[in-house]
């Protein structure tokens, strides 16, 4: 499912705004985490101006698939996004499926953004326990979704200043 973000963001003075426009991708296996998370990623969103479209997938596996996706879609000229954050939650279980999760998910992310320079912010939690998760997703700007939306947009930023702002 695809959602876009309100066409005229709210102009809040006391963030820097970015004129851009960002994926995000999220597995919402946990919901409440999940929520939380997206909660803090669409406020920050909103406090910088930046426009957005949100991508839900099954879990974090699927996160990386869809970035590969679109970013084909973006070579080909058929989306336009200037960056994407990652938003999910891995919490440790009885067997090895955790690290296999983890590792994966993190290392297709990482390895789609670099080799298709996606300015990426990743708040895919990796965590012992559901009440890690929480902690670290609650907290609206100032969690990990908040986080993950000013690491793309510092990382759009960087991209600009080496390319100009049609990067």
């Amino acid at each position: 499912m695809v959602q876009k973000s309100p066409s005229a963001p709210t102009d809040d003075k006391s963030a820097p705004h970015l004129r851009a426009h960002i994926l995000i991708i999220e597995a919402p296996y946990y919901d409440d985490i999940s929520g939380l998370l997206a909660e803090g990623a669409l406020a920050e969103c909103e406090r910088r101006g930046m426009t957005y479209e949100r991508i839900a997938v099954p879990g974090a596996l699927e996160i990386p698939q869809v970035l590969a996706a679109a970013a084909a879609a973006r070579e080909a000229g058929r989306k336009t996004f200037d960056g994407a954050v990652a938003l999910g939650c891995v919490i440790r279980g009885e067997t090895g499926h955790y690290d296999i999760v983890c590792n994966n998910a993190n290392h297709w992310l990482m390895e789609i953004a670099v080799r298709n320079e996606v300015p990426v912010g990743n708040a895919i939690l990796t965590v012992d326990t559901r009440e890690q998760a929480i902690a670290r997703a609650e907290g609206g700007v100032n969690g990990k979704g908040g986080d993950a939306v000013r690491a793309c947009a510092r990382l759009i930023e960087t991209k600009r200043a080496f390319w100009g702002a049609s990067a």
